[in-house]
């Protein structure tokens, strides 16, 4: 039976309080109806004996505390779900921002998703190309898992947000079966235009579905927006079968409407401010990747948060990294130089990255190439550290060596265009390009074998390779031609 309520016991920012309330459910969705007509929407977040505590998606302003109606709907908060959203816009609480008209429901499910039984969790493997050298080769991205970006405010993760979207593909027969959902939390109306004219522009809005909450949008709504977003991929994953990447920006604007959310409610706040179960409700989000037993289909995450004050050590990065499976950090003084992406190697990692990269998957030298890149560039900031105290010139020939592959490294392998799609193998062949620029006997963790048929001995050809990279595209597929009849003409020798 449904009951209608009205007038209200309090008013409190974002929330309304019913007194006299029964049968009322955690969650369950509200319709408000105002003194002038006009409706809004709201959900349960509180109970407490007969009294209900209301979040009003629309905000409180205008509503009145004696002849405001509210109904309760008997049901969670639930979005309609269809094969056509592909290529739809939403705003943060799933209503159409592209003039297309409501989504024809072949079935709605609730924003709040259901718990995948650890049971019948599928190990993540395969992975899951995004054509940037820094992430393919040294922290790969694995279909179910979630791989957070920790970057900084004006850095630019929006435009890596946009190329991973964009450039992001499966490998073999099922590279068409990818499907992206991009979620933007508090962001300014020309962020919002960028995302979407990069989509239009590059051809791949087709199997996008965004939802955008823009900066002047409702506070409570950027609560919703991640919610919406999972539940739309688990749709296309679990019912329709496709690989879906989830994208959300910026996490921290999502943590900072919690701790809003939390304050009006007068919770007792944890570090930062933020409500002590911050923990667990980013866990309730990340933990939504994954793939299922008996499905084909599977979840990727990539969530991405600006660090308050380059601060790794702040609450968000902190949680996120207890919950997820390891991180992409962006660096600032290799933004610095000017450098795109600036992806820090050494604090990055790939947790799940062994199990889906090697013979099978990409190709069987890449597990040796990424510990050795990891080891020498670890060698780089030794070398690097010990000339701040003593000066290059003063350094050993061997540091000397290490300080120009660190230049080289940093240039020509993390440094690449914003519209440049590197195929896995053209990285691990620059990759081999670099470490060749060191003496065989430093690169002790790739085995002899694999030396023997990757490293270059011969320097003058090492030296053509390398500047490759920094010729135009025409160019540089005449010097690879080149190099390709001298590579033969010396094995027919």
């Amino acid at each position: 039976m449904v009951i209608n309520y009205v007038g209200l016991k309090e008013i409190s920012g974002s929330l309304i309080v019913l007194e006299g309330v029964e049968n009322a459910s955690y969650e369950e969705v509200v319709d408000i109806k105002l003194e002038n007509g006009t409706r809004r929407k709201g959900r349960i977040v509180q109970i407490e004996g007969d009294k209900a505590v209301v979040q009003v998606f629309e905000g409180t302003q205008s509503i009145s505390l004696s002849n405001t109606q509210v109904k309760l709907k008997g049901k969670p908060m639930e979005i309609s779900l269809s094969p056509e959203i592909l290529g739809r816009v939403f705003n943060g609480s799933g209503e159409p921002l592209d003039n297309l008209g409501k989504v024809f429901p072949h079935k709605k499910m609730n924003i709040n998703g259901t718990p995948i039984n650890p049971i019948a969790r599928v190990y993540p493997k395969n992975y899951i190309n995004t054509g940037i050298s820094a992430i393919d080769t040294l922290s790969t991205l694995i279909r179910g898992q979630k791989l957070p970006i920790f970057s900084s405010s004006g850095m630019k993760h929006n435009e890596l947000a946009v190329q991973i979207a964009r450039q992001a593909k499966l490998s073999g027969d099922e590279e068409s079966n990818l499907a992206i959902v991009f979620a933007a939390m508090g962001v300014k109306n020309d962020v919002a235009e960028y995302f979407k004219q990069k989509f239009d522009e590059s051809g791949v809005s087709e199997r996008v579905v965004m939802y955008l909450n823009l900066s002047n949008d409702p506070v409570i709504e950027r609560i919703l927006t991640p919610r919406c977003a999972l539940t739309t991929a688990e749709y296309l994953a679990f019912e329709l079968n496709m690989h879906v990447l989830v994208i959300m920006t910026d996490m921290t604007s999502y943590a900072e409407a919690l701790r809003e959310f939390s304050s009006s409610k007068g919770e007792i706040p944890g570090r930062k401010g933020y409500p002590g179960y911050l923990y667990s409700d980013l866990a309730s989000l990340y933990e939504r990747a994954g793939m299922v037993k008996g499905k084909t289909g599977s979840v990727t995450q990539i969530p991405i948060l600006t660090m308050p004050n380059d601060d790794i050590t702040h609450p968000l990065p902190d949680l996120t990294g207890y919950i997820t499976e390891g991180q992409i950090v962006l660096d600032r003084s290799i933004d610095r130089k000017g450098y795109y992406p600036p992806i820090s190697v050494l604090p990055s990692l790939s947790r799940l990255m062994k199990d889906g990269i090697g013979e099978g998957y990409t190709r069987a030298d890449h597990p040796e190439l990424a510990n050795q890149l990891f080891a020498s560039y670890a060698k780089v900031q030794d070398a690097r550290a010990l000339a701040s105290v003593i000066g290059e010139d003063d350094l050993s020939p061997i540091d000397k060596m290490y300080i120009n592959f660190g230049k080289a490294f940093e240039k020509q392998f993390i440094n690449q265009g914003f519209n440049e799609n590197r195929p896995i193998e053209r990285s691990l062949e620059l990759g081999w390009r670099l470490l060749s620029l060191l003496p065989r006997q430093e690169l002790n963790r790739v085995s002899g074998e694999t030396l023997d048929k990757y490293y270059i001995e011969d320097k003058e050809l090492l030296e053509r390779k390398n500047k490759i990279d920094f010729l135009d595209d025409d160019d540089s597929e005449e010097v690879d031609d080149d190099i390709d009849d001298n590579d033969n003409d010396n094995d027919e020798n």
